[in-house]
């Protein structure tokens, strides 16, 4: 950190001891509305002018303390993720505003239902992955159900069709009524045609979109996401080891000055020297482990927001396939409601043209056996 007067120095986050330096490496980190750009600068090694034990930082420099043992301005460190403590630093844009993008939301991890584990952020992404490939297969599923019933439907109409009930019926009703079993008929084809339509146009689609392949695919990312988080925590461990080293040789250079002060050791300036150069040289591996902590979360975080997007894209993809696809079921549902409509109507036609006395001249004409009438008997 760097105090009011200017002058650099360091924090032990344990004993709250301030050691100060000349020089030393630093991480500048920025967080811009474009992305995350991490660059590393670093200055000649590390020397010593002076180590001053002093008492605990004031109140205003207490508010920068390192929490969880990240030793990174302002920040806090959650399952090994460097967060911004709130209200520190600027605020932060997000990466695609007013899209609700997955790359803005997904970085911290989340509980299980019981609260017992942990779940990565992107542990939701992928499972909202696996979740929507299940709802596509379910509704494959419930379009094959959907056909099967057209085509029982077609079946049955078919054989109604056949049947002889009323087949003896004469006249303009017997054309309508041989006309409205003929339209079931028709009526069966056409339903039958619809059901291959819904197989080939609705159903072999939702089950072809992604294959088996595409859970492969979410292995790859998965492990791989995986893989960087666990170097992260690897890098993570290695800070919190060297803080650990560079705190045992701060409290062991504090010993020393004091037994050299007080006269209650034989130790040399040399010994007080070669402390300090321990010292210094726990704060160089110190900041080399928060060096490759740092390039390793920008790794990780470069990866995230590309594959989380990638992600994202994906998604949209699936809606928009199952949109496309259940739109043509309703146009081919539409189009057999315009065919049995087309196929009612001569039946309407008939009807309409029904005339008993039609039907009783015809009927009588066909049926008649004389037209001479019976007389009186003559005597």
């Amino acid at each position: 950190y760097t105090s009011p007067e200017g002058q650099r120095y360091y924090v032990n986050s344990c004993s709250k001891d301030v050691a100060v330096f000349n020089n030393v490496q630093f991480i500048i980190c920025l967080s811009s509305a474009n992305g995350r750009h991490c660059s590393t600068k670093t200055c000649q090694p590390a020397e010593i002018a002076d180590v001053a034990l002093r008492k605990p930082p004031t109140n205003k420099q207490a508010s920068l303390q390192p929490r969880g043992g990240c030793l990174t301005r302002g920040s806090d460190c959650i399952n090994c993720v460097t967060f911004p403590l709130p209200g520190e630093g600027p605020e932060q844009q997000l990466l695609k505003p007013n899209e609700w993008s997955y790359c803005d939301y997904f970085w911290a991890d989340k509980k299980d239902p019981q609260g017992t584990t942990s779940v990565a952020g992107f542990e939701v992404l992928l499972q909202k992955q696996l979740k929507g490939k299940q709802m596509q297969k379910e509704m494959a599923e419930f379009i094959h159900e959907r056909i099967k019933i057209e085509e029982e439907y077609a079946k049955n109409l078919s054989k109604l069709s056949l049947s002889p009930l009323a087949l003896q019926e004469e006249g303009t009703l017997g054309e309508a009524w041989t006309q409205l079993k003929k339209s079931l008929h028709d009526e069966a084809e056409v339903h039958l045609k619809f059901s291959n339509k819904l197989h080939t146009e609705v159903e072999k689609p939702l089950l072809t979109f992604r294959g088996d392949n595409f859970k492969k695919d979410l292995k790859k990312y998965d492990h791989h996401i995986a893989d960087l988080r666990k170097q992260l925590m690897s890098r993570y461990a290695g800070v919190e080891k060297a803080r650990k080293a560079l705190a045992d040789r701060q409290k062991d250079l504090e010993v020393k000055t004091q037994q050299l002060e007080i006269k209650l050791s034989n130790k040399t300036e040399e010994d007080i020297k070669k402390a300090r150069r321990k010292s210094t040289q726990a704060g160089d591996d110190l900041m080399r482990c928060v060096d490759l902590y740092n390039q390793t979360q920008c790794k990780w975080f470069e990866e995230m927001v590309t594959t989380s997007m990638e992600l994202e894209k994906l998604e949209v993809e699936r809606i928009e396939w199952i949109q496309q696809h259940l739109r043509q079921y309703t146009t081919l549902r539409h189009e057999t409601d315009m065919f049995n409509q087309s196929m009612v109507e001569p039946v309407d036609q008939l009807l309409q043209n029904v005339d008993p006395s039609k039907d009783r001249e015809l009927w009588v004409k066909e049926n008649k056996t004389s037209e001479v009438r019976p007389v009186d008997m003559d005597i």
